[in-house]
């Protein structure tokens, strides 16, 4: 009977102190607020929390916390996501720069020289939705999150999980916790006027920091115990700080978010708020700033998070052996999306097809192709893991781009063409789906145009026609254009010359890889040299040097692997050209059927991460009779974009040294002293004459050489450039500056 009072005491005690006591295990929940740039305080935290072992039960997260908050939930530790972030390029992912080599020939020269571009519609300037298609975004995402893309139920990923976007139609906030995990982040992060919106079941959705930028209420209805918060949103600026239209938005937008906070924070078990109030939005360039300040704060919490440690059954958290996908066997694409491209189209531009494994890189190549087409307003994919085998399924969801005419715009300035506004319409679909028109005007000091058309058929032969009017004016060496019979009889040394050029081209083109293409064609020119410095005995006119039209037939072989046009760090250059000229209206009467071959080769390293070197060499020569100088070889100067024979050559003026035949060599050597501002030290040396290539000149030592020292920046309206050059032969130095992408 005893026994039996004790024991009923006993349990009757037990049962008392488990109703009045904390649950044995705690179940622990992590909301993480958006913030940009300042969100990667999240991952100092993250840190923290793994160092003590404290076990995640549910993740919530708003924009930047979104991003962080899924990648912990898919299985990566705090220390695996810090580097992460060191190798991301923040400026990439948000300019939505794809690769260079993801764009075709035509593509590279149609985008390297703008420096905006906006739609155009009805003679209506259209404003995009935002800076970005957010493309770079979804792939970096998707690569970190394959792991888990059998996965559409966010509960069931390794930690629980779900993100908050905004319906942009409603104003709405739209829980995302089903579906595809990348897709859902990238729009949980959508920043407005930054990303373009996201679909998702119809819905069009932004940045989740709109409506709800620290989800705790939704998230303490998933039935977690505790909360643990990492707020990184801004505090209101004093009037001090108000300086400009978007402080005054951001300001008025975070009234609400403010309120919020102050509500949501006294609900929060453990508040962590990171010391972010010297960084911004967009400062990811301080990142490990940013990640020290997360973790520095973390750690004065470090007390309140052990006492939710003593109360959890210890279960270490399983950390993914996640590893950088080398491969991936794609057996089926399904595309949606592409009424007005084929199926073919499609295909051709990813440059891979099923049931055939690929390296990863070759697979993100394939999307960026199709992207860089700039048809699709979105390229969106989602892999899924294939049922009956290894491997995956690609879900191709495509949106083609309503947009089809664009006016772009850009400046420039160099000691040639001088001061110049560039205005271009391009109109896409003109004809076929896959044609381009673009209309180059160019006002300045000298006035010029391009034109261009092409029909783009991929690695068939595609079709183009191109017509452009180029014009300078620039004192020359006389011995530049005149013979040295005509130098006699003329007492001057330089002459100031007009220089203009009529170019007309048909021409077909193929491409054996993405990097390598073949041009036939046949092209009209007309050719006019001038100058008022000699004139004429009977009008006093300026006298005529050339004005003539030529015809011709010409074959283009390039290879091109750079990786920038204008600062490469890596990859190689041919460029083979080969001109018969058949025919002139022969304005000095001295025309005999002649050829020009040329070719320029480079390559490009780097020497460590900031180092590279650059080679270039150069050579051409005329094959026939000699009589007709107009199209010789001219070197000196400095420039990117030169027309007919002219090469840029440090230490001479433009056009100095000239003769029917010449090498050249170029080395460069760059360092980026910090991001985008490169100190370049270079030196070029030349053989150039009449008959270099007979007389056995091109394998003496140089004639002429020349060095330059210079300051590059790069910028978005393309390289703000001073150089200052010397020659040891002249003992004299030359200054270029260049303002602009060249065109």
């Amino acid at each position: 009977m005893n026994k039996a009072l004790i024991i009923l005491f006993l349990f009757i005690s037990h049962l008392g102190f488990s109703q009045t006591n904390e649950p044995v295990d705690l179940k622990v929940g992590l909301v993480l607020s958006g913030g940009g740039a300042k969100g990667l305080s999240h991952i100092g935290a993250l840190k923290v929390i793994d160092s003590l072992g404290i076990r995640i039960d549910y993740i919530a997260g708003t924009s930047m916390g979104a991003i962080i908050g899924a990648l912990y939930a898919t299985g990566y530790s705090g220390k695996q996501i810090d580097s992460i972030f060191k190798d991301v390029d923040f400026d990439a992912i948000i300019s939505d720069d794809l690769p260079r080599k993801a764009k075709t020939f035509y593509e590279r020269d149609n985008s390297e020289k703008y420096a905006v571009t906006l739609p155009f519609k009805n003679f209506k300037l259209k404003l995009p939705s935002a800076l970005s298609r957010g493309q770079n975004t979804l792939s970096l995402l998707t690569n970190l999150m394959v792991h888990v893309s059998d996965i559409e139920d966010f509960s069931k990923l390794p930690i629980p999980f779900f993100c908050i976007a905004t319906n942009i139609e409603t104003g709405e906030a739209v829980i995302l916790d089903k579906g595809s995990l990348p897709q859902a982040t990238a729009a949980s992060s959508a920043f407005p006027s930054l990303f373009q919106p996201v679909i998702i079941d119809d819905r069009m959705l932004i940045d989740g920091g709109v409506v709800n930028n620290y989800p705790i209420d939704e998230l303490k209805a998933k039935g977690v115990d505790v909360i643990i918060g990492v707020d990184v949103q801004d505090d209101l600026s004093s009037i001090e700080d108000l300086n400009s239209a978007p402080d005054i938005l951001i300001q008025i937008n975070n009234y609400r978010t403010i309120h919020d906070m102050k509500l949501k924070s006294v609900k929060t078990d453990v508040y962590i708020k990171p010391d972010i109030s010297d960084f911004n939005v967009v400062s990811f360039s301080q990142g490990k700033a940013i990640i020290d300040n997360g973790e520095l704060e973390t750690k004065k919490h470090v007390e309140a998070l052990n006492t939710i440690l003593s109360k959890q059954i210890k279960k270490k958290k399983a950390t993914a052996q996640i590893k950088p996908m080398d491969s991936i066997l794609i057996h089926a694409i399904n595309i949606k999306g592409n009424p007005n491209y084929s199926r073919a189209y499609v295909l051709g531009k990813l440059k891979f097809k099923s049931e055939n494994k690929i390296s990863y890189n070759t697979f993100q190549e394939g999307v960026n192709n199709l992207a860089a087409t700039s048809n699709f307003e979105s390229v969106i994919y989602q892999l899924q893991p294939s049922q009956n085998s290894e491997g995956y399924n690609m879900n191709l969801t495509l949106k083609e781009s309503q947009q089809n005419t664009y006016l772009k715009l850009a400046l420039h300035y160099d000691d040639l063409y001088k001061s110049a506004a560039l205005i271009n319409i391009t109109s896409k679909k003109l004809l076929f789906n896959s044609d381009v028109l673009s209309c180059d005007f160019i006002l300045g000091d000298n006035i010029r145009y391009n034109f261009d058309y092409y029909i783009d058929k991929g690695f068939y032969w595609s079709i183009g026609l191109h017509s452009r009017f180029n014009q300078f004016s620039k004192d020359i060496p006389a011995a530049s254009i005149l013979t040295p019979e005509e130098l006699i009889n003329i007492d001057v040394n330089k002459l100031d010359v007009n220089v203009q050029d009529f170019t007309n081209q048909f021409y077909l083109q193929t491409l054996f890889t993405k990097d390598v293409s073949l041009i036939l064609g046949a092209e009209h020119k007309h050719l006019k040299t001038e100058t008022e410095t000699i004139l004429t005995n009977v009008s006093q006119e300026e006298t005529t040097f050339e004005n003539s039209s030529f015809l011709s037939v010409f074959g283009q072989l390039k290879l091109d692997t750079y990786d920038d046009k204008y600062f490469p760090k890596e990859g190689f250059y041919f460029n083979g050209n080969f001109h018969l000229y058949l025919y002139s209206s022969d304005f000095n009467d001295n025309f005999s059927e002649f050829s020009i071959a040329k070719a320029t080769f480079g390559y490009t390293t780097k020497i460590s991460k900031n180092f590279t070197v650059n080679f270039t060499a150069e050579g051409g020569f005329k094959i026939g009779e000699d009589s007709n100088r107009s199209l010789n070889f001219a070197l000196g100067g400095y420039g990117n974009n030169f027309i007919n024979n002219i090469k840029s050559f440090y230490g001479y003026e433009f056009l100095e040294l000239s003769g029917n035949s010449f090498v050249k060599g170029l080395i460069v050597l760059d360092y980026e002293i910090f991001k985008n501002n490169h100190i370049n030290l270079a030196a070029n040396y030349a053989n150039i004459d009449d008959g270099v290539f007979d007389t056995g000149e091109w394998i003496t030592s140089p004639d002429y050489s020349g060095y330059a020292v210079g300051y590059s920046i790069d910028t978005f309206f393309g390289p703000l450039e001073a150089k200052y050059t010397w020659s040891p032969e002249t003992k004299q130095d030359v200054w270029f500056v260049n303002i602009g992408f060249w065109f």
